[in-house]
Parts: structure tokens; C-alpha cells; sequence
């Protein structure tokens, strides 16, 4: 679709700018004069306000949209980004000059990235975006926009104009991807080009207005050398999770909300040697996986017929003739973590998913609940057995009060006794002081040696027994 076309299909930025650029005789695009130009900002009743003074930023902001808009070739394909910038930049300055506006470079320049952001881009949220120490947005509303840094929360210094323009943005970051959102469909999930996962919920749903909640991925993934420079885990253990991976254990990252299972799930999923088919399942494609045999699946809500759903169970089963080597499903929420111990259990060792849970305990009754969810009438011994059987290792990922994210617990799951799933703390976070705000500690070995430890020397890893603390005093 053209640039044009676009923008007027979401109603410009600035509600009607792009009227002067409308057809002529033989029904093409039609050039606007520039006293066109100069008569459509005229009746503009936002240009009246602040003059060409420059003191109303906002109003200076819209006539130059305007102008733009105007202005671009309506054939120009908004995918072509670097075209488009270009185009816009000749424009820009040609309208300041034309329109005797006297400003500082700096100025000019922030009122360019602007504009741009406004037409090609994501409006107020592009310099957040843009923000490489911010790692999660939240739009509460036109007005209330914050950021979290490092795991704290501060408000941005940004806002939108009103709630019509935050639903340009919204339909601007869902509709390439096929969505919708409207009164009758007020939740999506979507993502962003760049992999990071968007939520969105509109009225009648969110009282405040329409909600955005962003959560960013860095532009160069995070390796297992810097969540040890972090501190969320040793070296020590790196290499352990490193080993586990390669020799094909069954592992689930756990955790709350917001305390880095994705990461981690893509941390582990880099050590997948490079040889394997990789095939991923997810409900917005957000794993950064680099190896080349990767195929991924992404889940499809209905449209607006409530036909064409695709859920991640679907996904699941459908992989499994897909002759997978491995499957990273990004998050069991439902029945799919029946279909996923199932394939755990026949023949696809080293599958590796997240869950949402408190405790590695806590991850194996979600378990049980999210089985029970497929519908299927299974006794829960029955399930339990599955479960035990099927996960070797619980990774327990959380996000501390100081808003650090550190791996609490590495669990092994060793299998049934009578009537209950026995489990064994490989590694645990030991918390020794809270100084400065912030909490001291480290994570330890138990001193207990894995019972899958064979399995990792059959791979042809030697782990050294100080790894888990053997020999060591506690």
C-alpha cells in the first residue's frame, strides 16, 4: 500500500492534514501548488494559535505534518523506509525555508525525528523505543506514559495528544501483522519488527484509555555472559545450563511476570548445537535464535467471523510432524503442556518451554492444572507421571524486590514416590544482606550431585565436582 494510502487510512497524524493532496481531473494524485499548500494551512484553526513563533511546539509540530503530507509523492512505499526519510528531509527543509522558520540545529533536528516518527514511525513511543536502557513501556492512557530501567519504574517524558492518536500508533504496530483491535475485539498481542512483545487494551476494557505495554528486546541478544555480568548467575552455573542443554535434558524456565524466563529461554536456546532442526512455538514470535535451521510458529487469533484461529496447542501438534530435533514453545499457559510433555516423552529430548510459577514446586502443579485444561479426563497420577518423567530440570528465574532478576533454584525432577513428584535443589540463591537497596547474595550448589549427571558425560561433558559444591563446607 503507499505512503499516502496508509496515512490516510489511519487518519494522518494530524486528523485531515493529508487533504491537500487530492486527485484531479483523470482521478491521479494531483501535486499541491504552493498556494495550495500555504491556503489548506491556512484554515487549519491549530495553525492560528501559536504562529510561526515557534512557542507552541505542538501547533508548529502539525503544520509541518501538514505541509508533509501534502507534499509526498503518494506512491512512495512506506516499507522503504530510507526513500521515505529522505524524501521527507527534502521536503522539510524546502518548507522551512519557504516558510522563513528560524531554528537552532538541535531544534531542527528534534523536530524532524519528530515528524518523521509521526508519519513513517511509532509517534511519542519512537524515542523510547530508540532507548537501548530501557527495557519495558507502558501506556497508561494519552497522558501517563512510564518506562522501566534496571527494574524501576520512572515516568517517561512523553505523551500523546489524546486518545485518537494513540489508536493511530496501535493500528500503525498491529495491522501489518494482520490484527485487529477494536470495541468488539479490545485485547491483541502483537509485536514490534524487532521481535519485542506489545500488548494492547482499549476501551471499553481499559477505563483509562487505550493501554499499550511494550516489552523491548535489546538489538543484539543477551548471551550467557552477560546475565553472569549481571549477576543473575555464576559462571559456574552458566556452564551447567550450558551442559544440560547440550546433552538433551527437558528443562522449564519458571517464573513470575516481567522476571526474564524469555531471556533466559533464549539464552539456553543459543547452546542448541547448529547441526538441529529447531522449530519454536509461540504466541508472538519474540525468540532471537541464531542458529540456521530454525523454522518458527506463531499463534492466530480469530478474525472477525471468530473463524481462523490457530492456538499454540494446534502449533504444538502440528511441529511434531515436522521431524523436530528440538521444540522451544516460548510459554505453556494452557492445554498445550499436555501435547508438550507428550512429545517430551516420545522422542524429542532437549525441549525446552517457560511457565509462570512462584517455586519449582509451584511449577509442577501448574503443570498438573494446565493438563487438566486440554480437556482430557486423566487421573492425576496419571498426569504426574507424565510430568515427572517427561521434565528432567526447573530453572527459577525472579525478579527481586530491588528489581534484579537472578536465578533462585535449579531443581531436578528425579520422578514419583508413592503419590508425589520428588525434586532435589541442584542450586540455590542465598540471600545474605540488604545493603543500599540493594539485595546481597549469591547463588550456591547444595552439594548433591544430579541423578542425570550420566547423561551429561555421555554427551562428552566432564563437569568438575566443585560445580556442585562437592567437598566443599556449606
Amino acid at each position: 500500500m503507499s505512503l499516502l494510502n496508509r496515512i490516510n487510512k489511519k487518519g494522518g497524524s494530524s486528523g485531515g492534514g493529508s487533504s491537500g493532496g487530492g486527485g484531479g481531473e483523470d482521478g491521479k494524485p494531483k501535486r499541491p501548488t504552493s498556494a495550495t499548500r500555504k491556503q489548506a494551512v491556512n484554515q487549519n484553526p491549530r495553525s492560528s494559535r501559536g504562529g510561526q513563533s515557534g512557542s507552541d511546539y505542538s501547533d508548529l509540530k502539525v503544520r509541518i505534518q501538514n505541509k508533509l503530507i501534502a507534499e509526498l509523492d503518494p506512491s512512495l512505499d512506506i516499507n522503504r523506509k530510507d526513500e521515505v526519510r529522505r524524501q521527507i528531509q527534502e521536503l522539510f527543509n524546502s518548507i522551512l525555508a519557504e516558510e522563513n522558520m528560524v531554528l537552532s540545529k538541535a531544534e531542527r533536528q528534534r523536530l524532524f525525528e519528530v515528524v518523521v516518527a509521526e508519519i513513517i514511525g511509532f509517534g511519542p513511543l519512537e524515542i523510547l523505543l530508540q532507548d537501548e536502557s530501557i527495557s519495558e513501556i507502558m501506556v497508561n492512557g494519552p497522558k501517563n506514559i512510564f518506562v522501566e530501567r534496571k527494574g524501576n519504574l520512572t515516568r517517561a517524558p512523553v505523551t500523546f495528544d489524546s486518545d485518537e492518536h494513540v489508536m493511530r500508533i496501535i493500528d500503525r504496530i498491529v495491522s501489518p501483522l494482520g490484527r485487529r483491535v477494536d470495541e468488539s475485539s479490545p485485547l491483541v498481542d502483537a509485536r514490534l519488527p524487532d521481535g519485542s512483545r506489545v500488548n494492547v487494551v482499549i476501551r471499553p476494557i481499559a477505563l483509562c484509555g487505550p493501554t499499550i505495554t511494550i516489552r523491548k528486546f535489546s538489538s543484539s541478544p543477551l548471551g550467557i555472559s552477560d546475565l553472569v555480568r549481571f549477576g543473575s548467575m555464576t559462571e559456574g552455573i552458566a556452564e551447567f545450563l550450558r551442559s544440560c542443554v547440550i546433552a538433551r535434558l527437558n528443562m522449564v524456565v519458571a517464573g513470575g511476570t516481567g522476571s526474564g524466563k524469555t531471556t533466559l529461554l533464549n539464552v539456553l536456546s543459543s547452546f542448541i548445537p547448529n547441526d538441529e532442526r529447531i522449530i519454536t512455538v509461540e504466541n508472538a514470535a519474540e525468540l532471537q535464535l541464531q542458529q540456521e535451521h530454525v523454522v518458527t510458529l506463531e499463534s492466530r487469533p480469530p478474525n472477525i467471523e471468530g473463524r481462523g484461529e490457530v492456538s499454540i496447542r494446534d502449533l504444538v501438534i502440528n511441529c511434531l510432524r515436522m521431524r523436530p530435533e528440538r521444540i522451544v514453545v516460548g510459554e505453556c499457559r494452557g492445554g498445550e503442556a499436555l501435547d508438550m510433555l507428550q512429545a517430551m516423552n516420545t522422542g524429542h529430548d532437549g525441549s525446552l518451554t517457560t511457565a509462570h510459577a512462584n517455586t519449582p514446586r509451584d511449577t509442577l502443579s501448574r503443570l498438573e492444572v494446565m493438563c487438566l485444561m486440554a480437556g482430557m479426563d486423566l487421573p492425576v497420577r496419571a498426569i504426574r507421571e507424565q510430568i515427572a518423567s517427561a521434565v528432567d530440570c526447573i530453572v527459577q528465574q525472579q525478579r527481586l524486590r530491588d528489581g534484579s532478576r537472578k536465578v533462585l533454584f535449579i531443581t531436578e525432577v528425579q520422578g514419583m514416590e508413592g503419590e508425589m513428584i520428588t525434586m532435589t535443589d541442584i542450586f540455590e540463591f542465598e540471600q545474605t544482606s540488604f545493603e543500599k537497596g540493594k539485595i546481597v547474595g549469591r547463588i550456591r550448589p547444595t552439594g548433591i550431585r544430579p541423578k542425570f549427571i550420566d547423561r551429561i558425560e555421555d554427551a562428552g561433558i566432564n563437569l568438575p565436582p566443585s560445580v556442585f559444591g562437592v567437598g566443599q563446607r556449606r
